[in-house]
């Protein structure tokens, strides 16, 4: 089972890098522990929030595709 969403962020039409950018600055203001799910149009943003969490150390807890939308949800470590 997912843990609850405590924020949401949508960067659709974006692209890299804005929405690791705005994914940054949206978990610097939550508090460890705490869930962002990111809605992204930009495919190369898969790869992106991949290596993002290696770098940061954020659990990377869901990715996927839905048309032509990615989903990646990411716990703020």
């Amino acid at each position: 089972m997912n843990p609850p969403i405590d924020r949401e962020l949508d960067v659709r039409g974006l692209n890299c890098p804005m929405p690791i950018l705005k994914a940054k600055k949206a978990l610097a203001e939550l508090e460890s522990g705490q869930v962002l799910r990111i809605l992204a149009t930009d495919p190369g943003s898969t790869r992106d929030f991949q290596a993002f969490a290696r770098q940061t150390g954020h659990e990377l807890l869901e990715q996927r595709q839905q048309q032509d939308e990615f989903v990646h949800v990411l716990k703020k470590k």
